[in-house]
């Protein structure tokens, strides 16, 4: 049985026939849309490793399936600079050293964006460790990924409020 979906991935709309129902947001993106950002860790959804936005919310795409997300926009690591410019998170993380081997980076990226998105970061450092714990680290960089989060709230703060003054 074969199902035809269509999603904005990134800002591009993607059509895409499934020949399972029971494929993954993580492997179609991955397989099939050749989008390896996203990575897969546990493929159980406790790690975080593939993390992405769906309509600005944050998702393991592990446990969600593609067929579900039909007509839904979907924001990948690849989708999340600008050109050359890196995004406020992503400078951040560069900037406070938020990462060792980079394998959970992308996840952690996207899930601070989520976070941030949600309000929910705010400026304190345990705030942003339980918005953020559901990725996992195993270099153990979370001092840095917790800096790189509050640096990148406030630049995005102050970015809004020059854009309202």
């Amino acid at each position: 049985m074969s199902l035809s979906i269509t999603l904005t991935v990134n800002d591009v709309q993607r059509t895409v026939e499934l020949e399972d129902p029971r494929v993954t947001l993580l492997d179609l993106l991955r397989e099939r849309l050749d989008l390896t950002g996203t990575k897969k860790g546990c493929d159980r959804g406790q790690c975080g490793a593939c993390t992405v936005l769906v309509n600005g919310r944050r998702i393991n795409s592990c446990l969600t399936l593609a067929a579900s997300q039909d007509g839904s926009e979907v924001l990948t690591i690849e989708g999340l600079a600008v050109g050359d410019s890196c995004h406020p998170v992503q400078a951040a993380f560069i900037a406070h050293d938020a990462f060792q081997c980079g394998f959970c980076t992308p996840g952690q990226i996207m899930s601070a964006v989520g976070l941030i998105q949600e309000g929910q970061a705010g400026d304190d450092p345990e705030r942003v460790r339980e918005g953020m714990s559901g990725n996992l680290c195993r270099c153990g960089a979370y001092r840095g990924i917790t800096e790189a989060v509050l640096d990148a709230q406030r630049s995005l703060d102050q970015a809004s409020q020059k854009e309202a003054a």
